[in-house]
Formats: C-alpha cells, sequence, structure tokens
C-alpha cells in the first residue's frame, strides 16, 4: 500500500458512518429494518467488488479510495433530513 493516509481516512470515515447506522438503528422501525437490510447489501456488493477488482490486477490503493467514496455517500445519505 502505497498511501497510509488514506487507510487512516477510510478508518475514521467510517467511524461516522457507524455512529449515523447505529443512531438510525437506535430509533428502530421501519426505517431501521430498512437500514439494517440495506447495510448488508451493501457489504456483499463492496466485498464482491472489492475482491474482483483485485483479482482482475487492481491495487489495494483503488479499492481504498473505492471504499472511501462508498463511505462518503453513506454518510451523505445518512445524514439528509
Amino acid at each position: 500500500m502505497d498511501d497510509p493516509f488514506a487507510v487512516a481516512m477510510l478508518a475514521y470515515e467510517s467511524q461516522t458512518v457507524v455512529a449515523l447506522r447505529l443512531v438510525k438503528l437506535a430509533w428502530g422501525g421501519p426505517a431501521a429494518q430498512a437500514e439494517a437490510s440495506q447495510m448488508i447489501s451493501e457489504k456483499i456488493s463492496a466485498s464482491m467488488e472489492a475482491a474482483g477488482s483485485l483479482m482482475l490486477g487492481g491495487s489495494h490503493d483503488a479499492v481504498i479510495a473505492r471504499y472511501r467514496e462508498l463511505v462518503a455517500e453513506n454518510t451523505k445519505r445518512l445524514m439528509s433530513p
């Protein structure tokens, strides 16, 4: 891995999504159920995308950059009213 800063930022940014999701899940109800289901689907999709990328010769840095994009999308979605 050429960019340890990107790894550290991914870890930091992911904590925001974890916190936002925990709040949403704690409120319960249909929104929490939908979030839990979406979270599982996203994790499966992201791991398959990462595995495919690496199997085709993609770099670890590219996978980390893609995960950061996905985390940013989730942060934006979870913070919107």
